[in-house]
């Protein structure tokens, strides 16, 4: 079980860094292999804040990655199975409003159809699971 779920937060780790990367890639080249900026962004925040929000929660999720594989750390640690529920409630609200956002984005921007602009919506599903296989491991 607990193999499962640190292999789960270590791809959605793997998962998250590719998006921050390729959208780093996409503003500094603009390579016509991947899509173009306004489908990695949303627009609520400026990029120039966004960026390192993202590199930050990416290194939180690193360090998360870590002390599960090890088994050891801060983040692995016992006192965690005291929060688990209520994460694992948490992710569970997180991953339900994000397939809302989708389907609303769906219903009233057909024209974004299926992935257009639709990569931080994708994206911030892949952090619910990866906040829900954190829960898990703890015993949630």
């Amino acid at each position: 079980m607990m193999l499962d779920n640190y292999l789960i937060v270590l791809a959605c780790t793997v998962l998250f860094a590719l998006r921050v990367f390729g959208q780093i890639v996409v503003v500094t080249k603009a390579p016509p292999w991947l899509p173009a900026n306004e489908h990695w962004y949303s627009g609520l925040m400026p990029y120039r804040y966004l960026l390192p929000g993202q590199l930050f929660l990416l290194a939180i999720m690193a360090s998360i990655t870590l002390h599960l594989i090890q088994g050891r750390g801060a983040f692995a640690a016992d006192w965690w199975a005291g929060a688990a529920p209520f994460l694992q409630v948490m992710a569970w609200i997180y991953l339900a409003a994000m397939v809302v956002r989708y389907i609303l984005t769906m219903a009233l921007k057909p024209e974004l159809r299926w992935f257009k602009r639709t990569i931080p919506i994708w994206f911030h599903m892949v952090l619910a699971i990866a906040l829900w296989a954190f829960a898990d491991y703890h015993g949630a």
